[in-house]
């Protein structure tokens, strides 16, 4: 596969890993050779101001590579366009930083492209500050290649005198000259500005071979087919129009045809390889399990993005995440209106259940019963103590076919499928019985009174199919929120944590219901997220709503969204009911514009979770930043004072970035919730929701965040706290 690297101008013809090793190889390149490195930068109008400051992007990149120092390698800039103007000398910096902070602060001057003089320059005056001939001299030109005159015979003199030269395109560059002025081969020493880190890459991978130290060990240079392109702009002929033209005869007119001419941009297109440096990174030894995707941090860094259903560690080993004791029968489809295909995709699906699910000491009995026009129950509820030999006996349930009789099958197992209960015990065993209907065929028979004959037997039913049997699942569980709905066959699997969840909710409220909490969402509204994605965020924001008790005395619910400056739509306490509250979510606007989490969670300390704006003392809070991966950068200080003050944080992030800089944020893997794509989001959700029953329950302290206003100070007493106010009055210092 090919991958662009920039905006087509440059492409190298590999797959996104290797591309990835590329760009993290470019990190850690150090030549510590000595070496007089002089860049000169093309300051001239056809490059622009925009492309000069990319330019120079470029040129503190190229410093990373670098080990700048007095005696290993020395680094000089000059300007060109109309004339040649030293920036700075080889023999002023003496640090890399101190190289950086000059390039930063040279100025853009303008000027035709005189690429030739500026060669002219440098052969009358040398490297400025430069060193003795012994010390080997990089030239580095950065350029869109598009030169007043002839650069040949000034390019040819430089490399007589054994310069290496590298030509490093910019903007649309025309590679033709840039070739012309590059050392050879060729190929070796011509680069593209526009992607910084592949630059780098190629020019240490050039004097890794030659001028600096070989490549570290794990690393080689490896050679990719690539092809660079230049935009140029070409005349053709557009047709043929009737004009008219003098004639030599007095008061006479010609009619004839004369040719269109118009202007077209083209890509004309220059095949070549590039040599770039990869090295060996941690995933190479595939250490994720279960399917996991291994993601490289650095080259000795990586994390594994588990499948769902596993994460127990970091090697995406078997999440055992089901913790409550019930008796669970799998009711599972085996006629033909699931197929043979949609048979055993059911299979794959108890199997990764069970693998997710159960531990040696698991408390659940789990049994799998099949249907079609007879009901069969090859493993009994409780028949297996292990996970191992369940799975055996999950391997071999074979497909039946035949009609689909879902009611005749709630019947039969709500009399047989439990037999460790007794019909008419006078005492019931302790452990609820949990029924999962898995179903993808529209019943052939009437489900209802079968289904209220199973749920007065007090089986609790689960459904889980496609949307086409939503309504019949609905009307088999009697509770929309026990039907569990997937919208395509890879979906079924990650629709596990929901099924663990409704299994473990058989005799437990959901939500934060009996509660007291404060909550506060604060919402990526910025140009980054987009409209579309935002919509995505604020309804997962109304389904969370579902799931507590909004009132004065369980649970407050704040909302702040955030562009480049935070804006609280609602309070914690604007609203007393869910129906307000779900009202109030729906008119939040989206703001667009850079997005600030930072200033979004101290805005939410400072206005927010706040006794004048309905903090409640001694009550849980929490915060749940929902935002992308962007616009974090400024979010670590805030959310640790939010900590620090008694609040706890849930960090909800959703696409690609760095995980170490995600825990700066969240400050633990426990308050960290990493999302490759908003369409995932909405699978999360229990699993966010009872995050935070749990800090819900834990114990608060009465004076954090601080209850008392104008700057009174609360002092702990035995179950209760007092402020103490510095010229104010009242219980909360609020009255003067």
């Amino acid at each position: 596969p090919t991958v662009l690297l920039v905006l087509g101008i440059q492409e190298i013809h590999a797959d996104q890993e290797v591309i990835s090793k590329i760009s993290a190889a470019a990190q850690l390149m150090q030549c510590s050779a000595s070496l007089d490195v002089l860049l000169l930068l093309d300051g001239s109008y056809s490059i622009g101001k925009g492309s000069f400051e990319r330019s120079k992007h470029f040129a503190g990149k190229l410093c990373d590579a670098l080990d700048v120092h007095p005696d290993r390698v020395r680094v000089g800039v000059i300007q060109f366009s109309s004339t040649p103007h030293l920036e700075f000398p080889l023999d002023l910096c003496v640090t890399k930083q101190e190289v950086k902070e000059r390039i930063k602060r040279i100025v853009f001057r303008g000027g035709s492209t005189e690429t030739a003089r500026a060669l002219k320059y440098i052969l009358r005056k040398g490297f400025p500050g430069g060193r003795n001939s012994s010390v080997p001299q990089v030239l580095i030109i950065i350029s869109d290649g598009k030169s007043q005159g002839s650069t040949a015979v000034p390019a040819r003199q430089v490399k007589e005198r054994h310069i290496t030269v590298f030509a490093v395109g910019i903007k649309f560059p025309r590679w033709e000259e840039l070739h012309m002025l590059a050392s050879e081969p060729t190929q070796q020493h011509l680069l593209f500005a526009g992607d910084a880190d592949d630059a780098a890459n190629g020019l240490y991978s050039t004097l890794s071979g030659s001028i600096c130290s070989a490549t570290a060990p794990g690393c080689n240079v490896e050679s990719h087919p690539c092809e660079r392109r230049t935009l140029e702009t070409v005349k053709e002929l557009a047709g043929n129009y009737v004009c008219w033209k003098g004639s030599k005869q007095p008061n006479a007119v010609q009619a004839s045809l004369c040719p269109f001419y118009r202007w077209k941009r083209v890509l004309i297109r220059h095949p070549s390889r590039c040599f770039r440096t990869v090295c060996l990174d941690p995933c190479d030894s595939q250490p994720c399990q279960n399917g996991g995707t291994c993601v490289p941090e650095g080259l000795e860094k990586y994390h594994c993005l588990c499948p769902v259903g596993y994460g127990g560690d970091i090697h995406c080993a078997p999440k055992l995440s089901l913790e409550c004791s019930v008796d669970v029968l799998f009711l599972v489809d085996s006629s033909a209106g699931v197929t043979l295909e949609g048979f055993l995709r059911y299979k794959a699906f108890l199997k990764r259940f069970v693998q997710a699910a159960m531990g040696q000491d698991s408390p659940m009995n789990v049994g799998v019963a099949q249907y079609d026009n007879k009901v069969r129950i090859p493993i009994e509820v409780g028949q297996h103590r292990d996970a191992l030999s369940l799975l055996k006996s999950i391997d071999a349930l074979s497909f039946s076919g035949g009609g689909t009789l879902t009611g005749r099958a709630l019947q039969y197992i709500a009399q047989h499928g439990f037999r460790s209960r007794p019909v008419f015990a006078d005492v019931q065993d302790d452990l609820p019985w949990v029924v999962v209907l898995l179903t993808d065929s529209k019943a052939q028979d009437a489900v209802a009174e079968a289904a209220q004959y199973a749920r007065d037997r007090d089986l609790f039913l689960i459904g889980v199919g496609s949307s086409l049997v939503r309504a019949e699942l609905t009307e088999v569980t009697g509770n929309p929120k026990q039907t569990i709905v997937y919208s395509d066959p890879q979906d079924l699997f990650n629709r596990i944590p929901e099924v663990q969840r409704r299994i473990c909710s058989v005799d437990n409220p959901e939500g934060c219901q009996a509660q007291a909490l404060d909550v506060a969402f604060a919402v990526d509204a910025s140009a980054g997220v987009g409209l579309e994605s935002f919509l995505q965020l604020r309804s997962f924001v109304r389904s969370s709503c579902l799931h507590f008790s909004i009132n004065r005395d369980v649970t407050q619910m704040a909302l702040v969204v955030y562009g480049s400056k935070a804006h609280t739509a609602f309070a914690l306490d604007t609203h007393t009911s869910n129906a307000a509250v779900l009202q109030a979510i729906d008119q939040v606007p989206f703001l667009g514009g850079s997005g600030s989490a930072g200033g979004a969670l101290l805005h939410i300390y400072g206005d927010v979770m706040t006794v004048q704006k309905g903090a409640r003392p001694g009550v849980s809070k929490v915060v749940v930043l929902l935002s992308n991966a962007g616009g974090l950068e400024d979010a670590a200080a805030p959310a640790q004072h939010l900590r620090d003050n008694g609040v706890s944080v849930f960090v909800v992030v959703v696409g690609d970035a760095q995980r170490e800089r995600l825990l700066r944020v969240a400050g633990s893997p426990n308050y960290l919730l990493h999302i490759s794509s908003y369409e995932d989001l909405q699978h999360y959700q229990d699993l966010i929701i009872e995050r935070i029953c749990e800090e819900a329950r834990s114990p608060v302290n009465l004076c954090k965040p601080n209850p008392c206003m104008n700057q009174g100070v609360c002092i702990l007493g035995p179950g209760s706290y007092r402020c103490e106010c510095r010229g104010w009055e009242g219980p909360h210092c609020e009255s003067s």
